[in-house]
Order: structure tokens, then C-alpha cells, then sequence
């Protein structure tokens, strides 16, 4: 059932991208960046099983940020969607303060919930750091990677849209998994982690290129 509900989730997901950017235009996606980026760090949490490879539910929501983004370099521009990223960094780093100075708090004796949010909340500083810069890096070289192919090659959407999101991918999850995990786990765990990883999310890009297509069809 996990792949079903994987697919459904694929389709929910990048479907709002599209609707809010029609509803909303540029506007709407910067509020999808940072709702993203958000969601993406509470659902990473949760680990299931997809295809025989253990994955997160975070790298959907991860992924729409490159879906985002590229309709912004495809449909307004380049310098539109360094602010997307910008913004979104920027909500996710308020997003784990806040948390963070929420968990500093005494509860009361009749609080319920204190113990679910330290488990939900409570994060590792190396991990954190490593998946923002991570996050960052990636979305930006993605960006320049797009709008380089756009003048490159202007009549291949579905290349560039895939070269970069895929090399961009690649690149996040190989740098992400030795900054957060080298010195816990050896060397060939890592590669391991990061290849699963890798396999899923290429699945995951290669699914975004219709709801790009959509969206750019839906000028107005």
C-alpha cells in the first residue's frame, strides 16, 4: 500500500504547486517554498518502507521545492526564484528556532502533549545544519543548472527540468548523508543510504516534468 499511497502523495503534492501558482502566481509559490520546507522537516521523521528501500516522507515535499522553482525560471524569472529559496531558507530556519525555544519550556501538570513535541521536535544541530545547507546549495545550482539549459536548449523543457532537478538531487543527498552522518557511520553505509536515497528521489523528479508542462500551459 505504501507505493500506492506514494504515488497519491506525488500527485496531491506537486498538483498544489500548480494550483497555487495559478491562484497565486509568483506570490503563491514563495508561500509553497516555505510551507514546504516546513512540512518537509516535521514529515522526515516518519520512515517507511517503498519499492524494498527505506525512505523518508520528506523527500516528496523536498522535491516540489525544485518543481517550484523551476516553474518560476520557466514562467518569471531566474532572480524570482533565488528569492523563492531565500524566503523558504528563511522560514525553515525561523521554523526550528521557534520550536527549539518551545521545547525550553516547563510543562504545565495537566500538559498532554510536551513529550510528542520533544520527540517531533527534537533535532540534531549537525543534521540540521547539514539539510539547510544542503537544501540551499542544491536549489540554487539547480536554478542556475535550469535557466543555462533554458537559453541552452529553449525547446527541451522536459531535459532541462530533468537534468537539473536529478544532478541537483544527486548532489544533495551524496554531500547531505557524509556532512550529517560521516564519523557515525562507515563510509559504504553512507554511500548505501545516500545511493536508496538517490533511487527514490530520481523516481520522485522524473514525476514532477507533466505538472511542469501543466503549469506552463496555464499561462493565465
Amino acid at each position: 500500500m505504501n507505493i500506492f499511497y506514494g504515488f497519491i502523495n506525488i500527485i496531491v503534492v506537486f498538483s498544489f504547486v500548480v494550483l497555487i501558482e495559478k491562484l497565486f502566481k509568483r506570490e503563491g509559490l514563495y508561500v509553497w517554498l516555505s510551507i514546504a520546507i516546513i512540512l518537509a522537516n516535521l514529515t522526515v521523521c516518519k520512515m517507511i518502507d517503498v519499492f524494498g528501500f527505506t525512505t523518508s516522507l520528506g523527500n516528496v515535499l523536498f522535491a516540489s521545492t525544485f518543481l517550484a522553482t523551476d516553474i518560476m525560471s520557466e514562467k518569471y524569472s531566474k532572480e524570482d526564484a533565488k528569492k523563492g529559496i531565500y524566503i523558504s531558507l528563511f522560514s525553515g530556519i525561523t521554523f526550528i528556532i521557534v520550536t527549539q525555544i518551545t521545547l525550553l519550556f516547563i510543562p504545565s501538570a495537566d500538559d498532554v502533549v510536551s513529550d510528542a513535541m520533544k520527540t517531533l521536535f527534537n533535532v540534531s544541530i549537525r543534521t540540521t545544519f547539514a539539510s539547510m545547507l544542503m537544501f540551499f546549495i542544491s536549489n540554487m545550482m539547480d536554478i542556475h543548472i535550469y535557466n543555462y539549459l533554458k537559453v541552452k536548449y529553449p525547446n527541451k523543457l522536459w531535459f532541462r527540468n530533468n537534468l537539473s532537478t536529478i544532478l541537483c538531487n544527486c548532489l544533495e543527498n551524496y554531500l547531505f548523508n557524509f556532512l550529517a552522518f560521516v564519523g557515525i557511520f562507515s563510509v559504504p553505509v553512507i554511500i548505501s543510504i545516500a545511493t536508496t536515497t538517490t533511487i527514490i528521489e530520481i523516481v520522485i523528479a522524473l514525476c514532477d516534468t507533466p505538472f511542469l508542462y501543466i503549469s506552463k500551459w496555464l499561462r493565465e
